[in-house]
């Protein structure tokens, strides 16, 4: 890789990831500006970029500060009002970042909110708030079916991709998902070692699609263990697929 990807930790538990070479950088999803702003100015790096993937204020506060600053461009969903961005992406577009030799395609993953994009390339899918590692986001503006159907686009993608979402739900996630399927041991191994990461204040991210496809309940709605669980909080079987994540969905979120 020609850069190197951190996670810089906002808010209360957000990431802004920050993908950089030796003089410059690229920021996903920057909620607020001083993580940015501090990492950049302890590497001595200019911000050629700003990626953003949907419109709520945790994954875009700090776009127009940044970019003010640094006059950057401001990449982001063509479907989603965001006055900061000013290079408006739809799916199968290209971010193009010259000072890095980076490119990124758009994927169109929308179930969180109505216009939500990925960034893919490089082994890295930048996803947001709609697959987390072990779990995926809340159904704000979509339907079960556009969000089974862009998690299908997401767990698509080939088994070394770098999963960097945008929040750190590792640890939750996985009790959750421990619960959905509990004689999975790669869940149970999983939680062991996301446990002993956040006991030392580390990241769980990025996750990748290889333990994604074994961990996540919401990519493994065919499998006969989370078919069996979605029926058994129902109280009937499930019709297809969508029902299955449909029920899983609803489930999490009243979990605790």
């Amino acid at each position: 890789m020609r850069f190197n990807l951190t996670p810089l930790p906002a808010l209360r538990d957000n990431y802004i990831w920050l993908l950089a070479n030796e003089r410059a950088a690229v920021v996903v999803d920057p909620g607020e500006p001083s993580p940015v702003l501090r990492a950049l100015a302890n590497r001595r790096l200019a911000l050629a970029a700003i990626l953003i993937t949907h419109h709520h204020q945790d994954h875009m506060g700090g776009a127009a500060h940044l970019a003010a600053t640094y006059g950057c461009p401001v990449y982001g969903p063509a479907r989603e009002s965001i006055a900061t961005v000013d290079r408006p992406l739809h799916a199968g577009q290209f971010a193009e970042i010259p000072a890095l030799q980076a490119s990124f395609r758009v994927l169109d993953i929308p179930g969180h909110t109505a216009g939500h994009i990925a960034y893919h390339g490089h082994n890295i899918v930048f996803c947001g708030d709609t697959l987390f590692s072990a779990g995926c986001g809340r159904l704000f503006e979509g339907t079960a079916a556009q969000m089974n159907q862009s998690l299908g686009k997401l767990a698509a993608l080939p088994d070394a991709t770098s999963v960097c979402c945008g929040h750190e739900y590792t640890v939750a996630n996985l009790r959750f998902a421990q619960v959905v399927e509990p004689q999975n041991r790669e869940i149970r191994k999983y939680a062991e070692q996301a446990a002993e990461r956040r006991r030392q204040n580390l990241p769980t991210l990025p996750s990748d699609l290889a333990r994604e496809r074994l961990v996540n309940p919401f990519l493994r709605c065919r499998e006969p263990a989370v078919i069996a669980a979605a029926a058994k909080h129902a109280g009937h079987a499930p019709r297809d697929e969508i029902e299955v994540f449909a029920v899983i969905r609803s489930w999490k979120n009243t979990f605790t």
